[in-house]
């Protein structure tokens, strides 16, 4: 394997990690504060995010890699919104996006064209990934500070996520 894509791999795998984590944290506040729509939305959202590391883990060593497994910096854990929770989540996805291309970069500058194939996979799943994050985070800009609007948006979450879903 080529070193500064293995390199780059191995970063995906620490940012793929912390997403998780970031995830899982953003599902554990929001089901202290009742959200329990928008919980279960997070906590599948961290176990898909570990699954994409998984993934890539699975992918350097079938290439003869070597994974370096990451020590992860604690998540934020706490927000003073819905807003800036779904912020986060699209930020979250939009640097995930930036570090793909990148690696997708290096793959055509070596002309790795196994590693620039398996990395397509990716680069269509972040597409749905910050097209549900808009979508969301819009919706909520629209709702304002209604509570019953926040309501009703915790309900509804996982009908967003399974229109995601219908193309995988």
């Amino acid at each position: 394997m080529i070193e500064s894509i293995e390199s780059l791999l191995n970063d995906q795998i620490q940012y793929e990690a912390s997403a998780s984590m970031q995830y899982l944290a953003m599902a554990s506040w929001a089901d202290q504060k009742g959200f329990n729509g928008i919980a279960s939305f997070f906590y599948s959202q961290s176990e898909e995010e570990r699954v994409h590391m998984t993934k890539l883990v699975k992918f350097v060593n079938e290439r003869g890699g070597n994974v370096s497994i990451p020590s992860l910096d604690k998540p934020k854990g706490s927000f003073n919104s819905l807003n800036e929770l779904f912020e986060t989540f699209l930020e979250s996805e939009i640097f995930v996006t930036q570090k793909i291309n990148e690696i997708i970069f290096e793959c055509l500058e070596r002309k790795d064209y196994n590693v620039h194939n398996f990395m397509q996979w990716y680069v269509n799943e972040q597409l749905e990934e910050e097209a549900l994050a808009r979508t969301l985070l819009d919706k909520l800009n629209i709702i304002g500070d209604d509570k019953s609007g926040h309501y009703l948006f915790d309900r509804d979450i996982t009908s967003f996520e399974e229109e995601g879903q219908e193309g995988e």
